[in-house]
């Protein structure tokens, strides 16, 4: 019987292993798929006549915010930059994430790409898509006959 000797680290090894053959290997020197130092959160949802889409983007200004529409989908980019002040900080920790950041959505079928409607306050963006007025629901009256 052999003598195996323990590599506490070897379990992480072959996770890692999984997870780049399970994103595709990315190789040395390869750009990574994002370069995103943060994502912010969103919240989706649909009634009947729009969809909405709201961002977290507390400390990014309206201006560093660019929302397009193309092809059916839908891209946001922004940045958040470090604010640097000019007396000297210690800092003792720095949790809130800075950088540029970058989604996209793709849009259902049913949504109106010419009428999106952007709002940004307390730092939330919230994007409203009309639906198209065939993909709304339509009530149909019965008439009954005496």
């Amino acid at each position: 019987m052999a003598i195996t000797r323990w590599d506490p680290f070897r379990e992480v090894v072959a996770l890692q292993n999984r997870m780049n053959s399970l994103f595709g290997g990315l190789n040395e020197g390869e750009a990574p798929m994002t370069t995103a130092s943060f994502v912010p959160a969103v919240d989706i949802y649909e009634d009947a006549q729009k969809v909405v889409l709201k961002l977290e983007v507390p400390g990014i200004e309206e201006k560093d915010l660019d929302v397009r529409v193309e092809n059916n989908t839908l891209t946001v980019k922004g940045e958040r930059k470090f604010e640097k002040e000019e007396k000297e900080e210690n800092f003792h920790r720095i949790e809130r994430s800075y950088g540029s950041f970058y989604r996209s959505f793709t849009l259902p079928s049913t949504v109106d790409t010419e009428h999106v409607a952007a709002s940004y306050n307390a730092g939330v963006l919230k994007l409203e898509l009309k639906k198209k007025p065939e993909a709304q629901p339509k009530q149909i009256k019965i008439n009954v006959a005496a």
